[in-house]
């Protein structure tokens, strides 16, 4: 007798596998949508591939790292022998080294000398590679040994290590003069309200220079003197201009390191008009002190039409002394002042009816009333606008 047909419905006996079909029957025993098994599957394979990038770049960055700790180990061995020479040098080293030179900077110059007026024409070009570590605002002071308490002081350049200055000064030195004669300019970094850093020096003996032609040249900067010459003091003020009314407004602070020989020091206020003497007022008398404290405003009328044609000039007295001729010190600022002074002005100008207060070193008395050159006095009288 022969065995009947198999059943294809028939079940597998149980312990066996149906290999073949397993993916099928899985996804058919599953109650999730096929869509969520697809979407499963893609999540599972982006997580492992992350995983994989992952530990990749933890390989990279490890091997990275090596180069890096052994150059930095190389550096602090070599830091021990250098430290001496590169960041602290010595004053000798600057002045003759390259090294030394750029450490202070460079400065462009140019000379010529008149024979026949017997004067001296300084050029200040331009300075470069100044004090490293951020800007500064330079400006340059400039002086000849041979005329004490005459000299020239540039305007200062905001925000920069390398200030084009392109200034002529002039300094009568006769012949006779000139192998005994120093050039000296200075470099200092302004402050309005403190003392001002001193950046580097030039020293140069003009008796070693070849006056015969017009020069100019690249000089090392050397480091400022260790002490600055003797100051007759400092004196402290605002600047208030409001152009519409015409109302100058000058507000005397404070002075200080005035010589303490002083007994009555006080402060006048003269205003000039065309280099001839117009208006003045004075402070309160401050009595034995050399640092008397004012804080007094005064006010002048100046049309705006004559503001570039007005000196303004601040002069420290003491009425202790009825024997003394001559002032203290003064400051002097308008529009033919330089320097300090000259800025100042400017500031008050490009700030209107804002006060400006900037502290000034006194100059000479002789030295300011040379540059004015005034004229004999006589009466103003200017239209004013309408308050």
């Amino acid at each position: 007798m022969g065995h009947p047909p198999d059943s294809p419905s028939a079940p597998a006996p149980a312990g066996t596998t149906a290999i073949p079909g397993l993916i099928p029957d899985l996804v058919a025993g599953t109650p999730w949508p096929r869509w969520a098994l697809i979407a499963s599957a893609l999540a599972a394979g982006i997580l492992l591939v992350s995983c994989l990038l992952c530990a990749a770049c933890c390989c990279c960055r490890r091997h990275r790292k090596t180069p890096r700790d052994k150059e930095a180990v190389g550096l602090g061995s070599a830091r021990g022998t250098t430290t001496t020479h590169l960041v602290q040098p010595d004053v000798d080293g600057l002045e003759s080294s390259p090294g030394g030179a750029q450490q202070w900077g460079r400065l462009q110059l140019s000379l010529e000398y008149d024979f026949g007026s017997q004067e001296i024409r300084v050029g200040l070009r331009q300075a470069a590679d100044l004090r490293p570590g951020g800007t500064v605002d330079p400006y340059a002071r400039v002086s000849v040994s041979t005329q004490a308490g005459h000299r020239h002081e540039t305007k200062v350049h905001r925000g920069t290590l390398c200030p084009v200055f392109d200034e002529t000064c002039c300094f009568h030195i006769p012949q006779a003069e000139l192998p005994g004669a120093t050039l000296k300019v200075q470099l200092f970094n302004f402050n309005r309200f403190s003392g001002h850093e001193p950046l580097g020096e030039l020293h140069l003996p003009l008796g070693t220079v070849d006056l015969q032609h017009v020069l100019e040249h690249w000089y090392p900067l050397g480091p400022p003197a260790a002490t600055e010459p003797e100051q007759v003091g400092e004196l402290c003020f605002s600047l208030r201009y409001v152009p519409s009314s015409g109302r100058l407004t000058v507000v005397v602070l404070e002075a200080r390191g005035l010589r303490p020989g002083l007994a009555e020091p006080y402060v006048k206020v003269q205003l000039m008009l065309n280099q001839r003497k117009w208006k003045k007022r004075k402070t309160a008398i401050k009595k034995g002190t050399a640092a008397p404290y004012f804080n007094e405003a005064f006010t002048f009328l100046v049309p705006f039409s004559q503001v570039q044609n007005v000196d303004l000039v601040l002069a420290v007295w003491d009425r202790g002394l009825p024997l003394r001729t001559e002032p203290v010190g003064k400051v002097h600022l308008g529009a033919r002042a330089s320097g300090q002074p000259l800025q100042h002005w400017a500031d008050m100008l490009a700030h209107a009816r804002r006060p400006v207060a900037q502290w000034h070193p006194l100059r000479p008395a002789r030295e300011v009333d040379r540059m004015l050159a005034l004229q004999p006095r006589f009466r103003l009288r200017l239209p004013l606008p309408h308050s």
